[in-house]
């Protein structure tokens, strides 16, 4: 059985869902890369090969310098050198492309797994703290980074490889070569230290507001989308219009700053480039007059800085695209990270299936909308949640199928648990993917019988493909009512332990009242079953009646008694059968 108890705070936080650290991150990524870590060690020897070889056409040009200055260069020596800078170009050229497919293979593997625990998790969490985090913030975590992070693979994944062996290779040639050319640079290395301490301290902060600035962004768009009738109906489309525009300048404004720490950034490099160019020929200059060192000695040591200084600013200009992609990682890991706050208990053999122990619940930080709710379900028993609107129904269904959490008190239910609504879903796919997505494996004989017990096998017969038909956005149509029997079908074939059905034969209207009444009636025969009665003829025929009013029950038992009791059901049974 699942045992769900209320939990002090949540793991969103108040603005959104939560982001991870850069620790946390870090952690996560190797957690993800046992499986190709013996790989990533291969690429980093072959990048390092391949970035010592390329290191030969420096010492071969200084080489060369030397031979002309002391008159000793003949035709030979040109073609010698020549024919080395060439190979030495070509090897190095044949490393680093495999360097950086092999990086990348890597990458895009890593990201493919941390994709799909984003996807997997996202499907678990708790619905209020979606519904409280907004659920363009998820929405925007799975599509906008994950976009992100993928795009900046081709940016990124080159430089990070080749720059970063050529940054360690060019260090160690130059201390290889003279040491004071290595000490030179290292003296001007500080100003590129500052730089990129100053731009990571900036920088993450001003990526992280834009890609919350872009969740908002997407809220709104998708509340104007959902609620486009709502929109017409009353004319709002000017103020949701400015709701969008006023979100959209906010994005806006966070790109501006993000583009603005970019171009500081490259006003130190420019100061760094200078400085190290300029440190270089001065001791150049000296060695060369104290006879500590020789054109051709000094001519490579330029060479190497210039080497050195491409990578460097290339690495500290992709540390933009790097930035805003460690911005989008760290809030799919914040998703990916969350705690799981239900745990799975060994199912016991008890005769009560459901035990609501004083439950409390709200939405955010408003109102009670239960309000200790004590309340047993005995395996095999159907009972019927009645009363007003606004009274608790939907919520109660809701905490007791698990998508919502108490804020007090203690629920336990079946481990096997299935609901469905009055928003049934069609998904795109075939007849046959729609009904085996609650059972896989299923057989098509099987699938037959569950449309066959839900009255939902005319359905079958009247599709161009039957269960080879395509459903759902730019398929076959369905009618709301086949929609509701498709989802019962579904649901049948969980076989789960628990049914609830929060009015899941609403929507259809009365015309298919009685047919729709029936399918349910095949679904949760000899099952724990907790509905949410839209018409009170669903609630007389449960074993038990519970009413509700105001977020507490205030009666409980059969159909017969409560009416007799001439409560507050007895008055909703009048008043139904005079409707009626």
């Amino acid at each position: 059985m699942s045992d769900i108890s209320a939990v002090p705070g949540t793991a969103a936080s108040d603005a959104g869902l939560p982001v991870a650290s850069g620790r946390e991150t870090v952690r996560e990524v190797w957690r993800l890369s046992h499986g190709y870590r013996l790989r990533l060690a291969a690429t980093g020897v072959l990048g390092i090969a391949g970035t010592g070889v390329t290191l030969i056409v420096s010492v071969a040009i200084g080489f060369l310098v030397d031979r002309v200055q002391s008159g000793t260069a003949d035709l030979g020596t040109v073609l010698t050198v020549t024919v080395v800078m060439t190979l030495a170009a070509v090897l190095g050229a044949a490393g680093t492309a495999l360097t950086i497919v092999l990086a990348t293979r890597v990458y895009h593997s890593i990201l493919a797994a941390l994709r799909e625990q984003l996807v997997s998790r996202a499907m678990t969490l708790p619905q209020h703290l979606v519904e409280r985090a907004g659920t363009g913030d998820l929405i925007s975590r799975s599509s906008d980074d994950v976009t992100a992070v993928a795009d900046a693979a081709p940016a990124v994944i080159p430089v990070l490889t080749v720059t970063t062996f050529t940054i360690m290779v060019s260090l160690g040639g130059l201390a290889a070569l003279e040491w004071p050319y290595a000490a030179a640079f290292a003296v001007v290395l500080p100003v590129y230290m500052l730089a990129v301490r100053w731009y990571l301290r900036t920088g993450l902060g001003v990526y992280r507001a834009e890609r919350t600035a872009m969740s908002s962004r997407t809220q709104q768009i998708l509340e104007s989308q959902r609620g486009y009738a709502t929109v017409l109906g009353f004319g709002l489309a000017e103020q949701r219009h400015r709701a969008v525009m006023t979100d959209s300048w906010r994005v806006a404004r966070q790109s501006l700053r993000a583009r603005t720490v970019l171009s500081m950034l490259n006003a130190r490099l420019n100061l760094g480039e200078c400085l190290s160019l300029a440190a270089v020929l001065v001791v150049g200059f000296v060695l060369i007059d104290h006879d500590a060192s020789t054109v051709g000695g000094a001519t490579t040591a330029t060479l190497l800085v210039l080497r050195l200084l491409g990578p460097v600013n290339q690495l500290l200009l992709v540390i933009d695209t790097l930035q805003s992609a460690l911005a989008s990682l760290s809030r799919m890991i914040g998703v990916v990270t969350m705690p799981l706050i239900s745990s799975d208990v060994p199912a016991q053999a008890t005769s009560t299936a459901v035990h609501l122990d004083q439950v409390s619940f709200r939405y955010g930080q408003g109102p009670r909308v239960l309000d200790g709710i004590a309340l047993d379900i005995p395996s095999g028993q159907r009972v019927a949640v009645v009363g007003v609107s606004g009274a608790g129904k939907t919520t109660l269904a809701g905490v007791v199928a698990g998508t919502h959490l108490p804020e007090a008190g203690r629920v336990t239910r079946p481990g096997r648990t299935a609901m469905i609504t009055q928003e049934v879903h069609v998904f795109v796919g075939t007849l046959r993917d729609n009904l085996t997505l609650a059972a896989p494996g299923t057989t098509d004989s099987d699938l037959r019988a569950a449309l066959e017990a839900t009255g939902a096998a005319p359905i079958l017969d009247a599709l161009p493909d039957r269960l080879d038909t395509l459903l759902g956005v730019g398929g076959h149509p369905l009618t709301d009512a086949q929609a509701q029997q498709l989802a019962l079908a579904r649901l049948l074939l969980a076989d789960a332990d628990l049914v609830i059905l929060d009015e899941a034969t609403a929507e259809a209207g009365s015309t298919y009242a009685g047919q729709l009444d029936r399918a349910a009636d095949a679904v949760l025969a000899g099952r724990t079953a907790v509905v949410v009665a839209h018409r009170l003829s669903q609630a007389a025929t449960c074993d038990r009646i519970v009413v509700m009013e105001r977020g507490r029950i205030i009666e409980t038992g059969t159909h017969g008694e409560l009416v007799d009791a001439g409560g507050v059901y007895a008055g909703l049974w009048n008043a139904w059968e005079a409707a009626r």
